[in-house]
């Protein structure tokens, strides 16, 4: 008799293409996929070391699937799983916890344990992982998300991701053309290209015969036929070259919006978090990127309370930020990470002045998208409606990022309707 799986995605894009990899994997191996609120004999967790409350949330879910369906199997993989496996492993209810060389061959694991045996961890020394494994969803909704590129080289004083998912490493640019054919022969119309450090695509290509870049990776995607609308979902703001903009700015098929972190508008909080740029780096990107597409939407990560900043230096990102022609904000509020460089900087910023600053932004922000969204009224631009009805109403959004909500029409579904803002 087949075994049902339920999964659940906690954090990025790159986590949603692979828990849906994963979730094929299992399906291939005779597993029935179920949704993750139904009773289910496995359940799989794809965890974020990014989000502040990875814990927590990981506690909470497993107390979920306990107390619904006590005899099922429960795995914890992710980037959380990489940093803390023994503190997972000790998460009553957890039957297995797979760091980042071992997700993908969840299907073995599975057949190695039983419920009710100690709690396995099948991890290694991040050092060692080397591989990349192409990951994409499907069937999950109208935007695909294809990951091309996995890991990071940079030491960015904040971050856990280089320890969670190992060094910089990517695929082939013709592996990804094979899988763009093949998503293209499913039906999809747009593809999210993600990453941990998507410009860096081409290292650690292991065999490759040439050198290979995110240029001209674009360049080959943009050749395909099937695809309609490619998105790159971040890259820093020191790899987007004038040559990929101006190479967007030209394409049919690669849309008009860029999400560039800048993190800081501070050159000293800049160098502090070592960054790879100063924010006349970034505000020359942006320049160039609206002189060739005044139409672009431009989203931007940015975290608040940095240890060291001042009230001098938020105002100065503030400032940095309401000066440029930017369409969004993703504000993440500083929080420790173990094993980080940013623990020994001083002075701490208290809780309530860093909660504070989130504030001002995400008003900024708001601001924003409204002006944004304002000087577009009446343009006639081209929207992909998604497939899901929410009270019978249905979303999609304009190649330059504007979100249109409408009444549903199934007609419209992963359709690329000629729609007026």
């Amino acid at each position: 008799m087949s075994k049902s799986v339920a999964l659940h995605t906690l954090g990025c894009k790159l986590n949603f293409s692979e828990t849906s990899s994963i979730g094929r994997l299992l399906e291939q191996d005779g597993f029935i996929k179920k949704d993750f609120d139904e009773v289910a004999d496995v359940y799989v967790i794809n965890t974020c070391s990014v989000t502040e409350n990875a814990d927590k949330e990981c506690r909470y879910l497993v107390r979920r699937i306990q107390s619904k369906a006590p005899e099922a199997m429960v795995v914890i993989t992710g980037c959380y799983a990489q940093l803390k496996p023994k503190e997972i492993a000790a998460i009553p209810g957890v039957d297995l916890v797979l760091g980042a060389a071992e997700k993908f061959n969840i299907a073995h694991h599975l057949k190695e344990i039983s419920k009710g045996d100690a709690t396995k961890i099948c991890s290694c020394d991040i050092e060692d992982v080397n591989t990349f494994t192409a990951s994409y969803s499907k069937n999950d909704r109208t935007r695909t998300f294809l990951k091309v590129q996995d890991g990071c080289d940079y030491n960015c004083s904040f971050c856990t991701i280089p320890m969670a998912r190992g060094k910089s490493r990517s695929d082939s640019i013709n592996n990804v053309v094979d899988n763009v054919k093949e998503l293209a022969a499913s039906g999809i119309k747009e593809i999210v290209l993600t990453g941990v450090n998507l410009g860096d695509f081409g290292n650690g290509n292991v065999g490759k015969k040439t050198e290979e870049n995110f240029f001209g990776l674009l360049k080959e995607l943009d050749n395909i036929e099937g695809i309609e609308r490619y998105r790159i979902s971040s890259i820093e703001p020191n790899l987007l070259t004038n040559e990929i903009i101006e190479f967007v700015s030209n394409s049919k098929r690669i849309m008009p919006h860029f999400h560039i972190p800048l993190q800081s508008g501070s050159n000293k909080i800049l160098g502090m978090m070592r960054r790879r740029y100063k924010r006349e780096l970034y505000a020359e990107r942006v320049g160039l990127i609206k002189t060739l597409m005044p139409h672009c939407c431009i989203g931007v990560d940015v975290i608040v309370g940095f240890p060291g900043e001042t009230d001098e230096d938020f105002r100065e990102t503030f400032d940095f930020l309401h000066s440029l022609d930017i369409s969004y904000l993703h504000v993440f509020t500083y929080s420790e990470r173990d094993n980080t460089h940013a623990l020994t900087l001083k002075p701490v910023v208290p809780i309530t002045v860093r909660n504070e600053r989130n504030k001002q932004l995400r008003n900024l922000s708001y601001q924003k998208m409204q002006y944004f969204t304002q000087q577009h009224i009446g343009e006639t631009r081209k929207v992909l409606f998604e497939k899901q009805d929410k009270n019978n109403m249905m979303e999609g959004f304009t190649d330059n990022y504007i979100k249109i909500t409408v009444p549903f029409n199934k007609e419209w579904v992963n359709n690329i309707t000629t729609w007026t803002i």
